[in-house]
């Protein structure tokens, strides 16, 4: 066995030790390291910022584009918005033990659903180092162990924040592997840790596509995945204009590089003429780059035709896609051939066209007259997230604490045998 398998098959045995003991763990205890987290984040914020610096200026000299930069740079505001998140999951109820539908049988017994951690939960993640602290804290509440790998070009930055953790654990009277960041930047280590089936019970990975595909296609350990985000918002014949303008201004440009920003947008042909040029002078302001349908640029005077690629595209940068559409029909139809099903929008003041997109849009979040841009955990009340999965089974859309537990049945009789 390589050096590589023995110290990642060391994680894992540690990990699954771990599991165990926080998943005994009580509120209070849970709560406590998770302040004291967030207080060691905020008195250790020039540490944290210094060893950020180093990730950036390795990351600007190794060619990283814009969305990675943006997305793996700290300051301030953020690591401030860090700690204020692990805050936000200290005053959220504790899932874990959480009885529900517990009915009373002809037989006599009563059966119920107790909310349970999943155990052990491998987390793989690219840039953003705030995951580090967001991952560790949701898990940690729910009562998981978890082993977190982020990316290579934020390794000064997950190192500081993983000390940070380590103290909050240490203060609660957790065991310190209940979080473990992997700290060789070998890539072979991810390879290692979705087949250790013995020892991880899910895998939850967060970038790219490419990383994403590679990891549900090799994987042994049952994945949670968060594909990327090809978000739509539809403008209907029956919209409010102003309405309409204000949100597909703030779905594209109010953050590039996030997975809920919208890529594409669809304009019923009815108001197409009256709402694009005027959204084009707001695009313009942004310098945002439109590429349209023939209809849309015959309307437009700054706009490149689209190529058949655009429609499939997560740009994570200020370029939108744009295509006049006949109606519902049509928008729902390019909504299913060209959605990664993250999150979809409709303008409308029909009540009935709203209500049939909410029905029909078969994505993880579908909204109506608002910005894609809430598709988030912090926005939806789960104080936080570990990433918006485009699964069906076994959790869809923003994954916060219920997300990371399961249920298992429980039974409660009075000596009870079955005739």
């Amino acid at each position: 066995m390589s050096e590589l398998s023995n110290y990642m098959q060391q994680l894992g045995q540690q990990a699954k030790a771990a599991a165990r003991d926080i998943a005994k763990a009580n509120t209070g205890q849970k709560n406590t390291a998770l302040t004291v987290i967030a207080d060691q984040i905020e008195l250790q914020q020039e540490v944290i910022l210094q060893a950020n610096a180093l990730d950036m200026q390795a990351g600007k000299s190794n060619g990283l584009d814009e969305a990675l930069l943006d997305r793996l740079e700290l300051n301030a505001e953020r690591v401030s918005a860090m700690a204020d998140g692990l805050r936000q999951i200290v005053a959220l109820p504790d899932p874990v033990g959480a009885i529900d539908h517990l009915i009373s049988r002809p037989s006599g017994i009563k059966v119920g659903q107790m909310r349970v951690p999943l155990g052990v939960i491998g987390i793989i993640y690219e840039s953003r180092p705030n995951v580090t602290a967001d991952a560790a804290a949701l898990c940690l509440k729910s009562g998981n162990a978890c082993i977190l790998r982020g990316g290579s070009e934020a390794k000064h930055s997950n190192q500081a924040i993983a000390a940070c953790i380590s103290n909050g654990l240490k203060a609660a009277g957790l065991s310190v592997d209940v979080v473990q960041v992997i700290e060789t930047t070998d890539r072979h280590a991810v390879g290692e840790l979705i087949r250790m089936e013995s020892f991880v019970d899910v895998i939850i990975p967060r970038g790219g596509k490419g990383l994403i595909e590679r990891i549900t296609k090799e994987a042994l350990v049952p994945v949670i995945k968060h594909l990327h985000g090809v978000c739509h918002v539809y403008i209907d014949d029956e919209a409010d204009l102003e309405m309409a303008k204000s949100i597909a201004f703030n779905a594209k440009t109010q953050r590039y590089g996030t997975c809920n920003t919208m890529e594409t947008l669809l304009v019923s042909k009815h108001v197409a003429a009256t709402v694009l040029p005027a959204l084009e002078a707001l695009y313009k302001t942004e310098h945002v780059e439109l590429r349209g349908c023939e209809k849309t640029c015959e309307i437009l005077q700054h706009c490149v035709q689209a190529t058949d690629e655009d429609w499939d595209e997560e740009y994570l940068a200020p370029i939108l896609s744009i295509r006049v559409v006949s109606g519902i029909d049509e928008a729902m139809e390019h909504i299913h051939h060209h959605s990664s099903g993250h999150t979809e929008s409709i303008v409308t003041s029909d009540h009935s066209t709203a209500m049939r997109f909410l029905r029909e849009v078969d994505s993880s979040s579908v909204m109506v007259n608002t910005s894609t841009r809430f598709a988030d955990g912090f926005e939806y009340g789960l104080g936080g997230e570990i990433g918006i999965s485009t699964n069906k089974l076994h959790a869809r859309g923003p994954v916060g604490l219920e997300g990371l537990t399961t249920q298992k049945y429980i039974v409660l009789g009075e000596g009870h045998i079955r005739q």
